[in-house]
Order: structure tokens, then C-alpha cells, then sequence
């Protein structure tokens, strides 16, 4: 458990991002905070690099209510004092907070806040004497590394760990987190770190990732991205309903367009996905701009529109139900979907009040 999240075993998995704001900007980083929420976020990881930033994070925990995650490197008197600021869980490597006996301040200090620790590898940080005996980073170099750090933990006694394997390379991060999902037990945080910008570090996050929980493997994601972090929500959620893992957000069923289709869909896609954005709701909503693959895939979806001249077919509920021009279609879209959302909510309250 991630304060009220649970990570792992049959729970849902979590889509989290990291704020990119000074810690200390309170103001900014709780904005930034909300708008991740808004988004969807199940957890949030904080970067607290300093005594500072440690203090004004607990004054962000107390104005916040989504799980905070404590970024610590290094000082274990950091993570020993955000810990009384009421992180929610701690992203340490044991091996680089000292020896021992410090180690063991820190985990006895988890132990007695209830709070987890993810253990967080990267290729772009392994330790050196493993630089020394691979060459270069490799799947070995880093579970070599990684095993290092649960070794340290469940010598203490502490299991209630998450752990991540992450690289930049999509081939190097899928053999690493398949190697390790073979020899621990405990739930996986799954990234490509340092993934790029917007764009291809959406490719590259969806190529390694979709292949990982496709098999099975991962518990939570983050999608790295040189962006803001409200697109790592919207990516990580777009990611998951297309594994069908996760729904939240309407699915847009759209073709992409030819010299056949018989209004804009384009920009009627671009149109409906703004006025969307923020939606939670469920609901499949196909646009497709002629008859040759509009009647299938309307068929299929809560409410779908298939291009034809003079007028568009709008199907509802799978079955064709009236016919509408292309001068007015985004706003008879939006108008049936909104509609759509609002009875399903009025029938979803009626069977709770049944229920109880």
C-alpha cells in the first residue's frame, strides 16, 4: 500500500508521475500536484533533495490528498526526517545511503510509519565496480544491481518493497525487468528513464512498457518524458486502455481520414478530444468518415457516426439511429455524449441506492 493505493498482486495498475517544480515553490508544486490529480494520477513522487525541500514537502502532504512518493539519494538523515513529514513511500537505493548501520535506521524507521520503499535502478547510475566488471550497462549488470540493494532489505527483515530496473534502451529495460520478475516476488515500477521528448519518448515508453504488460509484468508505471507531467498521466492511461487494463476516458475509435470521407474527421477528433480532455468516464465513440469501415466499428461502440452524403449516420447504443449534418456534427456529438454520460451516472447512482 502507497498511503490508500494499493500496488501489486490483482490491484488495478497505478499511473504515476513526478513534479518538476522546486520543491520548495510551494504554491507551484501543489498547482502542479492538482492538475496531475485531475489528470488521473494514482501516486505522486516528489523529489527532496535537501533539508528544505524535505520541510516543504511535509507542508504540501498536509494540503494534498493523493499518496506522496519521497525521492531520496545519498543523506539517510533525509529520508529519516521525510518520513515524519508523512511520505507515503520512500525511493531510495539502499547501496547509496550509507553503510549499515544507516541503512537500518532507515528501514526501521519505514517499518515504524507503515510506509513501503522502492528500490529505483537505472543504467544511468549503476555503480562502479559493476561499470568495471560488465564494460558497459547490460540486463545482468543492472539485476546484479538491483539484487544487491533487496538483498540489503530482506537481510533486515523488510519485504515491503516495489522495485524499478529502468534504462533508456526499450531492449535493455524489456530483458532486465524480465529477469527480474523471475527472482523476486514483490511489485514492479515500470519506466524507459530518460525516455525523450513528448513524442518519442511516447513511442519508446509504449513499445517497452506494452511489451512488459503484455506478458504480465508491472504493477505501476511512469512514463518518463521531457514534457509536462500531465501528458505522463494521459500517456500512462492511454497506455492501459489499449491494453485494456485500465479505462478511464472516453475511447476514440477514429480513421485516419482519406479522399473517401465525407466530413472533417480530423478535426472533429481534435475537436472531441478538447472538449473531453478531462472526462473519467467510459465510453466508446466511433468516428469514421465513410461506409466502408463505418457501420463495423459503429456497431461496436456507444456512439458512432459514419460519414455519407448528404447527411451522416449517427449510431446509438450499436444501431443506427438518425442521420445529421457535417455543419453541426462536433457540437451533436458532444451534446449525445454528454447525454450518454449523464444517464449512465443517473442508472450507476440508482443501483448503488439499490444495493444499500
Amino acid at each position: 500500500m502507497v498511503g490508500n493505493v494499493p500496488v501489486g498482486g490483482g490491484a488495478p495498475i497505478s499511473v504515476q508521475s513526478m513534479t518538476n517544480t522546486e520543491t520548495t515553490d510551494i504554491k507551484s508544486t501543489i498547482s502542479q500536484i492538482n492538475q496531475l490529480v485531475k489528470a488521473g494520477a494514482d501516486l505522486i513522487r516528489i523529489s527532496t533533495p535537501d533539508i528544505e525541500s524535505v520541510e516543504a514537502f511535509g507542508l504540501i502532504k498536509n494540503q494534498v490528498d493523493i499518496p506522496l512518493i519521497a525521492d531520496i539519494h545519498f543523506d539517510f538523515k533525509l529520508a529519516l526526517e521525510v518520513l515524519k513529514q508523512g511520505a507515503d513511500c520512500l525511493r531510495i537505493n539502499p547501496g547509496n545511503i550509507g553503510k549499515k548501520d544507516k541503512v537500518k535506521m532507515v528501514v526501521s524507521a519505514a517499518k515504524d510509519h507503515g510506509v513501503p520503499i522502492r528500490i529505483g535502478v537505472n543504467a544511468g547510475s549503476l555503480e562502479k565496480k559493476l561499470q568495471k566488471k560488465y564494460g558497459e550497462p547490460n540486463s545482468d549488470a543492472l539485476v546484479e544491481s538491483a539484487m544487491g540493494h533487496v538483498n540489503i532489505l530482506q537481510s533486515l527483515n523488510f519485504n515491503d518493497f516495489k522495485l524499478s530496473i529502468k534504462a533508456s534502451d526499450v531492449f535493455l529495460t524489456v530483458e532486465s525487468y524480465r529477469k527480474i520478475a523471475t527472482l523476486i516476488d514483490q511489485p514492479l515500477h515500470l519506466g524507459i528513464t530518460e525516455a525523450g521528448a513528448f513524442r518519442s519518448g511516447t513511442v519508446k515508453s509504449s513499445i517497452g512498457l506494452g511489451i512488459l504488460l503484455y506478458e504480465g509484468i508491472g504493477d505501476t508505471i511512469r512514463i518518463s518524458l521531457a514534457s509536462d507531467p500531465v501528458d505522463e498521466i494521459k500517456v500512462g492511461f492511454d497506455l492501459l486502455k489499449s491494453l485494456k487494463l485500465r479505462s478511464r476516458g472516453i475511447n476514440f475509435i477514429a480513421c485516419p481520414s482519406c479522399s473517401r470521407m465525407n466530413f472533417d474527421v480530423i478535426g472533429t477528433m481534435n475537436e472531441l478530444e478538447k472538449r473531453f480532455e478531462d472526462f473519467e468516464e467510459n465510453l466508446d465513440v466511433a468516428v469514421i468518415g465513410c461506409y466502408v469501415n463505418g457501420p463495423g466499428e459503429s456497431k461496436h461502440a456507444d456512439i458512432g457516426v459514419t460519414g455519407a452524403s448528404p447527411k451522416n449516420l449517427i449510431y446509438i447504443n450499436g444501431k443506427p439511429d438518425h442521420k445529421i449534418g457535417s455543419d453541426s456534427l462536433v457540437d451533436h456529438l458532444e451534446s449525445l455524449i454528454r447525454e450518454k454520460i449523464h444517464t449512465d451516472r443517473i442508472k450507476e447512482e440508482a443501483l448503488i441506492i439499490k444495493q444499500s
